[in-house]
């Protein structure tokens, strides 16, 4: 049996819903067994303070836990954040054992529903940095982020209130609100739900009418399919 090995812990809320999804996605089609994971639990402050100042610093750690999961003999690696693939390529190019991107696996999604221009909401770094952009431009995508200061309060409530756990009904509504004025001033046809706690808050497939991109659900269903396939 393959063995995925799972950066975790950026943050503990959606390393939580990795494990129960994988293990759930394998036995709908397996319940007589579970597949075989390895998680690496990384600090979420000292991940935002390295990705706020040092990325270079950002993918020694992110690194450190490669090694570690690549010493457990894992088949396969897969970053459960979002905003750690600033970093992806710096990693998939120095690991021992390959890498299964969030990002790109997204983009063949959005590619395979005939999605054209998709806004992104995640943390500021997620929204702000290109390597959605730069992966979805490949298929012929346009990523659309929101404004500056809509990246701000998206920002502080993500890290404010969703990393510890914390999903406010106030919150949903704000983000549904946002996701309508995308759709009606930028023209958006689909939303990236770019941060793997934002599934945790935002559930519905559809929001503001229009289809959702769960990069959680997205990336597990990799994961079992890689497992399964080994």
């Amino acid at each position: 049996m393959a063995t995925v090995g799972l950066i975790g812990g950026l943050g503990p809320e959606s390393t939580v819903d990795y494990y129960r999804r994988i293990i759930q996605g394998w036995q709908r089609q397996d319940p007589e067994s579970s597949p075989s994971i390895v998680i690496d639990s990384l600090d979420v402050q000292r991940g935002l303070a390295l990705v706020a100042s040092d990325r270079l610093g950002l993918a020694e750690y992110l690194f450190a836990s490669v090694r570690r999961l690549a010493a457990a003999a894992v088949d396969f690696i897969a970053l459960t954040a979002n905003t750690g693939h600033l970093v992806f390529d710096e990693l998939a190019a120095r690991s021992p054992v390959p890498l299964l991107s969030i990002v790109e696996i997204c983009a063949a999604e959005a590619k395979r529903r005939g999605l054209k221009r998709l806004g992104l909401l995640g943390t500021r770094f997620t929204m702000e940095a290109g390597f959605y952009p730069a992966v979805f431009s490949r298929h012929g995508i346009e990523v659309v982020p929101p404004t500056t200061a809509e990246r701000l309060v998206v920002h502080d409530r993500y890290v404010g209130e969703l990393l510890k756990g914390d999903f406010r009904d106030e919150t949903r509504q704000w983000m549904i609100g946002l996701i309508t004025r995308l759709r009606e001033q930028e023209d958006i046809d689909g939303i990236i739900l770019g941060g793997t706690e934002l599934p945790l808050l935002l559930r519905t497939e559809t929001i503001a009418g229009l289809p959702t991109l769960d990069t959680t659900a997205l990336h597990v269903d990799a994961i079992v399919d890689r497992l399964r396939s080994a």
